[in-house]
């Protein structure tokens, strides 16, 4: 018995996994961005920010307009990436140790190293796992540092003899796989930048590369929608005293910071976008540009001053509208998509795209099938938005959103509830929780909420 386990683990070795060649099957590079909103680039409509690489990635593949994370803050958000599953389903987010190993597995790190990818990560790993370097053939993990209160936060790693942002590091250690990686294989490179996330405990709180100075130098950038002090005040007591007014504080309440805000934000995005270009250069010079598939989102959306608050965290479409693109080499075409996508859709699409078995505990959708002529049937009506981290600085909630309706409400205080028709009102202006006309809908999106959170749980 044991002889024929030996040989049929060397088979293992011996044999060729079917497909897994250079010739057929993509190389794949996904790109994370840390609080990076769905508007922040030129593509989406924002004639302020100079995203150009992202805009030619965006033009050429698929620009999903309608992208959205299930959870908006980075842990659970990058742990739904990872294992293509809703944060109550993996149960991951801080203050919650490690994520559990049965997840892991499941991950599509883990199944794509096995798979027979050559696999590489850079950057902000973002869930607690202490068996991170084994998840990946080349590997490392950094963020911004929390002991230093000013620059040193980004700019504590060096390349050659000089100190550079995570940004720049990240997008050489980029460089540095492609042009190592082996020929025989196929590869699957994950990168997640730091930026544009706030250094929060300097504060100036945005960092980026001095060459980046000049850029919006002499930009003026209008106040925020919705700053008037009405929609501030109609927010609940938690909401008015937790973390997303206490650090509006910190970058937004007063015209000077505000301004420099926004362009230290803007800026860090344009630093991102200018690592982009030297990558897709460098998958030019070692002839992988016609073979390597690149997918780009961001881990969450963000307040930048809108109802005179900041970060994420809250229920509306401010934190959880992300952008998101495909760029396929061998799709002819660019094109934008107006479906719903989420965060759980990464982990389906990059296997699909390998042309790998989607594991059925996953609960995202593949979105390969919009590379191709005609569009997919996604089947998906609406999605379960959830924060569910028990903190007292951040009140957690959970809701539903379909094309024109959100509905959400507040854990430990689930009486408030929200209710917004998103056809006529998209900035959600107007809560009809209240409105004796909108009472129907109020209990009809309550209840498929409820129906959707009973499904997750079975």
């Amino acid at each position: 018995m044991l002889r024929i386990l030996v040989f049929c683990v060397g088979l293992l070795f011996i044999i060729d996994f079917p497909g897994f060649s250079q010739e057929n099957q993509p190389n794949i590079i996904f790109i994370l961005t840390d609080d990076q909103r769905w508007d922040a680039l030129g593509f989406a409509g924002n004639n302020l920010i100079h995203t150009p690489e992202m805009d030619r990635l965006a033009s050429e593949g698929i620009f999903f307009e309608n992208a959205f994370v299930t959870t908006p803050i980075c842990a659970a958000s990058r742990a739904s990436i990872l294992t293509g599953t809703y944060e109550r389903t993996h149960g991951y987010t801080f203050g919650q140790g490690e994520i559990k190993q049965q997840f892991i597995t499941q991950s599509y790190p883990a199944l794509m190293r096995n798979s027979g990818y050559h696999t590489g990560f850079f950057g902000k790993f973002g869930v607690n796992y202490s068996g991170f370097e084994g998840l990946f053939d080349i590997a490392e993990n950094y963020d911004r540092l929390d002991r230093y209160k000013d620059r040193r936060g980004y700019f504590y790693k060096t390349l050659g003899m000089d100190t550079v942002h995570l940004t720049r590091y990240t997008g050489q250690k980029a460089i540095e796989f492609i042009r190592q990686a082996p020929q025989e294989k196929p590869f699957m490179l994950s990168l997640s930048f730091s930026a544009p996330h706030a250094h929060d405990p300097a504060e100036e709180q945005y960092f980026w590369e001095k060459e980046f100075d000049s850029l919006y130098a002499s930009q003026h950038f209008p106040e925020p929608p919705l700053n008037d002090p009405k929609y501030f005040e109609a927010q609940p007591p938690y909401v008015r005293e937790g973390e997303n007014r206490n650090r509006w504080h910190w970058r937004f309440d007063t015209e000077e910071k505000y301004q420099r805000s926004l362009k230290g934000y803007f800026r860090m995005i344009s630093e991102i976008d200018h690592e982009i270009g030297l990558i897709r250069e460098e998958l030019s010079k070692q002839g992988k540009d016609e073979n390597t598939v690149i997918i780009f989102m961001s881990d969450n959306g963000y307040f930048l001053g809108e109802r005179q608050l900041a970060g994420k965290w809250l229920m509306y479409d401010n934190s959880l509208r992300v952008p998101m693109i495909i760029y396929d080499p061998r799709s002819a075409h660019g094109r934008k998509v107006k479906d719903m996508v989420l965060n759980i859709d990464i982990a389906p699409t990059i296997f699909d795209l390998a042309g790998l078995d989607i594991p059925k505990s996953w609960q995202g959708l593949s979105l390969a099938g919009f590379l191709e002529e005609n569009r997919p049937d996604l089947d998906r009506e609406d999605f379960i938005c959830e924060h569910l981290w028990q903190v007292d600085i951040i009140a957690p909630s959970e809701g539903l959103r379909t094309e024109d309706w959100k509905y959400f409400r507040y854990l430990n205080d689930p009486q408030h509830e929200e209710l917004y028709d998103l056809k006529s009102d998209p900035l959600e202006k107007n809560n009809l929780a209240l409105n004796p006309a909108f009472q129907v809908q109020l209990s009809e999106m309550r209840g498929k909420f409820e129906d959707r959170e009973k499904e997750l749980r079975k």
